[in-house]
């Protein structure tokens, strides 16, 4: 039986169909160009570098820094509060003998830390402690010394002032009248449930906007600012009903309180924002460094300022979170008496997060597109 020629196969120069250069191991490496080389250097660090592994890296070493210096920022400010300066008023007129060398003994107990503001009777001295410009008055009761105390413009300050001033009373021979003229509520023997609720507005503030960028990506700039402030009316009023109607800790002026916490909750949430729009997915780090490394420790809720260190406490009110405790203290403490001060900190962080926000919105990781894909393509 004889084989068609068109069925035979096609014989190589040596007669062999396996011996065909054009099936050889050449002709598959000529065949795959450079993907049969093995990978240079270069171009095993540019497939690095689009892995998953570099930001996973990178965040190892963020997430240590950022747990020493959490424990740092915190310890430095709260572990050992130490008197810089505390204001105190002095009233003049007719002195017991020990009114000077308590003064003196008080300075000296102080390391000079006493700032004596001096007023011609008691009226005008309890006015200046009203308005916070003092923390303690000092005045003669006959032979007895009175110190007039404010707990509630600080519980650390007025605790130090009552045990200096009880040493040093008991060293030079005498009587002294302690009494707390501006106490703390039962609820907050600490007068630590303001920084709390502050705290609260704060964290609760970014984690909200970090929220939207993960599950709410496709909003439009001003939907992202508008549910920004949705969550941040939402969650203050939600603070403020449990810590007063709900446990009872506070008793707070509640509309005034539950906006403060709201305009802190946006603040910090646009602050995020703003990150976010600059330096896209490690927005988180400048946020965590301005609210919590450095605001929450200066802001003089759970360490009044008069201790904390001297920079701190300066920088502290210019920050949102020591705005929003100055705030939230003189409304619930000082009503009558409130600055315009906190709130003004609080707007200008709002407005310059918002600004630069709506400025390189084009920036932002999130939005969609007003036109459809598909309609885009037609046209």
């Amino acid at each position: 039986m004889t084989q068609d020629p068109a069925e035979e196969p096609a014989e190589g120069p040596t007669g062999d169909p396996a011996q065909d250069p054009a099936d050889g191991p050449a002709a598959g490496q000529r065949a795959h160009g450079a993907h049969g080389r093995p990978p240079t250097r270069r171009e095993k660090w540019e497939t690095y570098k689009k892995s998953p592994y570099v930001p996973a890296v990178v965040l190892l070493f963020i997430l240590a820094a950022a747990a020493g210096l959490f424990a740092g920022s915190y310890t430095y400010a709260m572990a050992n509060p130490t008197p810089h300066r505390i204001p105190a008023a002095v009233v003049e007129g007719p002195r017991t003998p020990y009114a000077e060398p308590f003064l003196a003994g008080m300075e000296k107990a102080l390391d000079a830390s006493l700032e004596l503001h001096r007023y011609p009777d008691r009226a005008r001295a309890r006015a200046a402690l009203e308005e916070q410009k003092v923390f303690v008055i000092l005045r003669s009761d006959g032979d007895t010394v009175v110190m007039e105390l404010a707990a509630a413009s600080g519980a650390t300050v007025a605790q130090l002032l009552d045990e200096t001033g009880v040493k040093v009373a008991h060293q030079i021979g005498a009587p002294l009248t302690v009494t707390d003229v501006k106490p703390l509520q039962k609820g907050d023997p600490r007068g630590l449930a303001l920084f709390y609720i502050s705290l609260a507005a704060v964290i609760i503030g970014f984690v909200g906007a970090i929220q939207l960028s993960v599950h709410a990506r496709a909003l439009l700039p001003l939907e992202r600012i508008l549910f920004t402030l949705a969550y941040a009316l939402l969650g203050g009023f939600a603070i403020a009903a449990v810590v007063d109607w709900g446990l009872g800790a506070l008793h707070l002026p509640f509309v005034q309180s539950w906006l403060i916490l709201a305009f802190t909750m946006f603040t910090s949430g646009m602050v995020f924002t703003m990150f976010n729009t600059l330096i896209g997915r490690w927005a988180m780090i400048p946020t965590w460094g301005v609210m919590v490394l450095l605001g929450n420790p200066s802001s003089g809720g759970a360490v009044s300022w008069p201790l904390l260190p001297s920079l701190l406490g300066h920088i502290g009110r210019w920050l949102p979170p020591g705005a929003s405790v100055n705030a939230q203290h003189t409304a619930v403490y000082y009503q009558g008496h409130q600055y315009v001060f906190p709130y003004l900190v609080l707007g200008v962080w709002s407005l310059v997060s918002c600004t630069v926000f709506w400025v390189w919105r084009h920036r932002h990781p999130g939005g969609r597109d007003h036109m459809p894909e598909h309609a885009a393509t037609a046209s």
